[in-house]
């Protein structure tokens, strides 16, 4: 998806960056500005390095996947894996769970309070469950 209208402005970008404890790279800005402009998203890093060139942004796809990776460790996305080998980078990090539709790919956002998990089996020794992820998969009904 191509947004074209930004919201979030360079020097916003830079102090997003900066903030969470990252040198403000020119790819980095550029690469925040388009994921935090407009609405909550999830997106690929292949839809992200095809927004970043259509936006004339110059990036390779490792260093887009670099500078996701590295935005998820300071907590400014969070990564969603649908499948091995395929992610979803989530700008939302709030407490939430998601729908993935397996015929078009889409992630769709699920509020944590619709989600019961009042039963988790205890976490083991030495460790503490910091965060549980639910991925309710979709699929279409026959017509």
């Amino acid at each position: 998806m191509l947004v074209t209208e930004r919201t979030e402005s360079t020097a916003a970008a830079q102090a997003r960056v900066r903030l969470a404890g990252l040198r403000p790279t020119r790819q980095r800005v550029a690469l925040a500005r388009l994921l935090f402009s407009g609405p909550a998203r999830h997106v690929t890093a292949e839809a992200l390095h095809g927004e970043a060139g259509g936006e004339g942004v110059r990036v390779s796809l490792a260093t887009v996947y670099n500078t996701l990776h590295q935005f998820v460790r300071v907590g400014l996305l969070r990564e969603v894996m649908v499948n091995p080998g395929r992610s979803y980078f989530d700008t939302n990090v709030g407490d939430h769970h998601h729908f993935f539709h397996e015929t078009t790919g889409e992630l769709e956002d699920i509020d944590a309070a619709q989600v019961d998990l009042s039963t988790l089996p205890a976490a083991p020794a030495g460790t503490r469950i910091e965060r549980v992820d639910v991925v309710i998969r979709l699929r279409d009904r026959p017509s």
